[in-house]
C-alpha cells in the first residue's frame, strides 16, 4: 500500500514514513519523526520533537504528538516520545516528549485507546491495552500499568503508579498510588474495591478473582499496617494457587509505591 500525503500538508524531507501512511490535511510532520506502517494521521495533526510511532496507529484531528515538555527545567534537550502499534488518539490529544530528569522518554504502549482531550505529561510510561476516557490527564512521570482504565475527568498527580487492571472512576482527583485491581474513585480518591467486572471480562477465573478480593481485604479491610498486610500476602502467595502470580504483582507493587497507596 502506498504513502500518501495531503497536498497542504507539510513533511519534513528526514521524517521517516513506513509503508502505507497516511497524513492529512494541514497537517506538520517534523524532521526527526519515524512512523511506522500503515499509521494514519488526521487533518491538523501535529507531530514533532524526536518521536517514534509504530504501525497501525490512527490519530484523529487536531492532535498535538512529541511537543517539548510543560516543565520549566527542560532546556532543548533530545528527549523522546515513543508510541506502540494499534493505538486509537481521538481528537485534541497532548503526548510531550520526556525530560532528562526522568528516563528522557515519555512511553505508550500497544492497543491503547485515548479518548479525546487527554493529555501525557512528559516521562509518564503508559502500559498497553489501557482506555482513557475524555479529559483524563496524567502529570508529569506518572505509570500505568497494562489493561488500566481511566474514567473521565480523571487527573493524576505527577509521579503517581496505577497498577496492572486497575480502574479509576470519574472525576477522580488522584495523588496517591493505586494497587493493580483496585477500583478507586472520588476526591479525595480512596480504594472502593476489586475491579471485578474487568477482571472477569479479561476471562480471570473464579478462583482467581477470589484470591485477589481475599488479597484487597487484606490490605484494606484487615486492619493491619501496610507491612503487616504484605507479610500476610508473602505467605498467601506462597501457598501456591490460580491466583498466586496476581498476589505476587501485587507484592510487587507495593514494595515500589512511592507516594503511598490510596486507603
Amino acid at each position: 500500500m502506498a504513502t500518501t500525503i495531503h497536498p497542504t500538508a507539510i513533511v519534513d524531507p528526514q521524517a521517516r514514513l513506513g509503508e502505507g501512511v497516511a497524513i492529512g490535511a494541514y497537517s506538520l510532520v517534523g524532521p526527526d519523526v519515524t512512523i511506522g506502517d500503515g499509521t494514519v494521521v488526521g487533518p491538523h495533526v501535529v507531530i514533532e520533537g524526536h518521536t517514534t510511532i509504530g504501525r497501525n496507529n490512527k490519530f484523529f484531528q487536531f492532535c498535538s504528538i512529541g511537543a517539548a515538555p510543560q516543565d520549566k527545567k527542560w532546556s532543548g534537550e533530545p528527549t523522546r516520545l515513543e508510541i506502540g502499534d494499534g493505538n486509537t488518539v481521538r481528537e485534541f490529544c497532548t503526548f510531550n516528549i520526556g525530560t532528562a530528569q526522568d528516563a528522557g522518554v515519555t512511553r505508550l504502549g500497544d492497543d491503547n485507546w485515548i479518548s479525546a482531550y487527554v493529555h501525557l505529561a512528559h516521562d509518564c510510561q503508559v502500559g498497553s491495552h489501557t482506555i482513557f476516557s475524555n479529559n483524563a490527564t496524567l502529570a508529569g512521570h506518572v505509570h500505568i500499568g497494562d489493561w488500566a482504565i481511566l474514567s473521565g475527568f480523571a487527573a493524576v498527580h505527577q509521579f503517581c503508579k496505577i497498577g496492572a487492571h486497575a480502574f479509576i472512576g470519574m472525576t477522580t482527583s488522584l495523588s496517591q498510588d493505586v494497587p493493580p485491581f483496585v477500583l478507586a474513585g472520588g476526591n479525595p480518591s480512596a480504594a472502593r474495591g476489586v475491579n471485578i467486572e474487568g477482571l472477569k471480562r479479561r476471562g480471570f477465573t473464579r478462583a482467581e478473582i477470589d484470591g485477589i478480593r481475599a488479597a484487597y481485604k487484606t490490605i484494606y479491610r484487615a486492619g493491619l499496617t501496610l507491612e503487616e498486610a504484605k507479610a500476610e500476602l508473602a505467605a498467601a502467595a506462597g501457598q501456591g494457587g490460580e491466583a498466586a502470580p496476581h498476589i505476587e504483582t501485587l507484592l510487587a507493587f507495593l514494595g515500589n509505591a512511592t507516594r503511598g497507596i490510596v486507603r
